[in-house]
């Protein structure tokens, strides 16, 4: 059960619980929503050892060197204190004589408030101590400062002089990578059909630690790998029969199944484009970049956009268990795992790059036109052929009819193909204040790029959700979009932006922040092994090789692929193996906790319909 503090009672803990980055929810945002949740975060790892352990330390560069330093400072600022404290008393300092007749020929009217004021003036009631008066003082001070610059110096010198003996403390990877690179292969020439993978053996056991002392430990996955549990979820009782995945053929593209760490693939039916042939690919890389870390698995995938698993045919023991499908997306009312598409290893067809290289050139496109300089328009392009609502969005488009702050263009890529997809660089298209995602068929691939360039992310209510997006917050990774009243709505989104700058630039960053430190490949492969590692537990059966599979590895999808299909695997083939393991997945969900998380989605945007009708008083995002 999750822990719950009243705020009202105890607001320290829930000052606590927000900074640990636990969920909570104050009563700004809702009425009912005064709980602090603590999600049973795992406790974070134990802090690393000190840079400097007094067992490596050598002699001279310890504590005496900064206990020096700080004593000369000390007396510098001492000196100067009492010479203050002198002219303040009327006492000499260090064998400083006072002009005493000069002081009486003033009448003696110098009290504390004259004196202070003499002070800031230039000390009028105290005449300059002379030269030979000044001597003792200013050698003193002369001394102390040379000493206090000598030691500081001297300090300076041994921490980096040790640091450069230790480099491994500043920077471990220097000496102890937990990366080892993998041997390439080499493509024969003349026939390929007889290609085969070559004998897999054990890995070889991680390179040790040359410094155990260095703590390492694995990063906390991100939060959104928490939905690996819900999705899991319909099995986690019962477990996974050989009925319910042999079930799931009726619409499977393949099975895949993982033996001692080698892939074979049994092809029911090719997928539409190379969906299947990139998706495998990925999965091949995975085991490239964790090898011998997945137990045996076997799975059926299916590549079609739509989820079909209805949750409904399955809530009574009448329904039976339902078949575990994989595919790149799922809804409230389906069972079907999500897993992530294609895309992320390039898309070959639309000539859409691998993700890890793609992401970069989004980065630099960020940086080509700053976001007070973009065009302070919503932008859009894609095909409206392959759903009315897309359709629907067309009709935003300024015309003489009005302007609804839109600008939308319609991608046609047959064209687009035979013209070698000049325009349609992902990169350069980062050049608009805001930027609109619409669902197409299903979901979409194109809302990660989308929500990489800086500019606020205007999402028209989706349906689907892909293995991310469920981590995202409407309001402030994008602002919602009503699909009833789509023109309406992206004007007021517009206006509200350019209206509160500040704000919108920072939901903007805040999604793409999200996209660069959440959404990385790390992750990605991250994401699959703890899927397809938490789904393996669930099954009650055990793998074997069907007898129409075939066994795929990179040299033998790579060198039977196309020139540009080729081209992109090359460029995201994973090219060393990772010992340390992937991030540690984080815990399911308290149902409590994940009941206010709906709720708070829900309430931010019912809150921005408010202020689209106006009923929001002076109430302001």
């Amino acid at each position: 059960m999750a822990k719950k503090t009243t705020c009202r009672a105890k607001p320290q803990l829930c000052e606590s619980c927000t900074k640990k980055n636990h969920f909570f929810s104050s009563s700004k945002e809702s009425s009912f929503l005064k709980a602090c949740v603590f999600l049973s975060i795992p406790s974070p790892p134990p802090p690393p050892p000190p840079l400097f352990p007094k067992s490596t330390c050598p002699s001279n560069h310890g504590t005496p060197v900064f206990s020096l330093s700080r004593l000369l400072l000390l007396l510098l600022l001492l000196h100067i204190s009492l010479y203050i404290r002198s002219l303040l008393l009327q006492e000499p300092l260090l064998g400083q004589s006072m002009d005493v007749s000069w002081y009486e020929t003033s009448g003696g009217a110098c009290n504390y408030r004259q004196i202070w004021g003499s002070i800031r003036r230039g000390i009028r009631c105290f005449p300059p101590p002379t030269l030979k008066a000044w001597r003792p003082s200013a050698l003193f001070v002369a001394v102390v400062f040379v000493g206090a610059l000598f030691t500081g110096r001297w300090t300076f010198s041994s921490l980096t002089t040790t640091a450069t003996n230790n480099n491994t403390s500043l920077n471990p990877k220097a000496v102890d990578s937990t990366t080892r690179p993998i041997k390439p292969f080499t493509c024969p020439s003349g026939n390929l059909t007889a290609l085969i993978c070559p004998s897999q053996t054990l890995p070889p056991p991680p390179i040790q630690d040359p410094h155990p002392h260095h703590h390492r430990s694995r990063p906390i996955c991100p939060d959104y790998f928490r939905w690996i549990h819900e999705d899991l979820k319909p099995w986690k009782a019962t477990g996974i029969s050989r009925q319910a995945v042999d079930l799931a053929r009726k619409t499977a593209n393949f099975r895949l199944v993982i033996l001692d760490g080698r892939v074979y693939v049994e092809t029911f039916k090719k997928s539409f484009q190379t969906r299947d042939v990139f998706t495998l690919w990925g999965v091949v890389q995975l085991l490239r970049r964790y090898p011998g870390r997945l137990p045996d698995l076997e799975l059926m995938f299916d590549c079609v956009d739509w989820p079909v698993v209805k949750a409904a045919d399955y809530r009574t023991a009448v329904g039976g268990q339902p078949p575990p499908v994989f595919r790149y997306c799922g809804d409230e009312s389906t069972l079907d795992i999500v897993f992530p598409d294609w895309s992320f290893w390039g898309w070959a067809e639309i000539n859409i790059k691998p993700w890890e290289g793609l992401m970069e050139e989004l980065m630099e496109g960020n940086k080509r036109v700053g976001w007070m300089k973009r065009v302070p328009y919503a932008y859009w392009k894609g095909n409206p052929a392959v759903a009315v609502t897309r359709q629907e969005l067309m009709r935003c488009n300024v015309s003489e009819a009005g302007d609804w702050n839109a600008r939308v263009y319609a991608q046609d890529w047959l064209s687009e193909g035979r013209d070698g997809f000049k325009q349609s660089d992902l990169a350069s298209q980062c050049d608009h204040r805001y930027k609109i995602y619409i669902e197409g068929s299903a979901w979409s691939v194109s809302e990660k790029y989308i929500l990489a360039c800086d500019s606020p992310t205007l999402v028209v209510t989706p349906r689907y959700y892909d293995f991310f997006t469920r981590g995202l917050m409407p309001v402030h990774h994008y602002w919602p979009i009503r699909d009833d009243d789509k023109c309406r709505s992206i004007k007021f989104a517009v206006d509200w932006g350019n209206r509160h700058k500040r704000k919108a630039q920072a939901i903007g960053k805040a999604a793409s922040t999200f996209i660069q430190e959440e959404l990385k490949m790390d992750y990605v492969y991250d994401y699959m092994f703890h899927l397809l590692h938490e789904y393996a537990k669930l099954l009650k059966f055990k793998p074997v090789k069907p007898q129409n599979a075939v066994e795929i590895c990179a040299a033998s999808m790579a060198c039977r692929a196309k020139v540009l299909e080729r081209k992109f695997m090359m460029e995201s083939m994973v090219n060393a193996s990772h010992d340390l393991g992937p991030c540690e997945l984080p815990p399911p969900y308290d149902p409590v906790a994940l009941d206010l998380l709906h709720k708070r989605k829900a309430n931010s945007i019912k809150q921005v319909e408010i202020w689209e009708q106006g009923t929001g008083g002076k109430q302001k995002p």
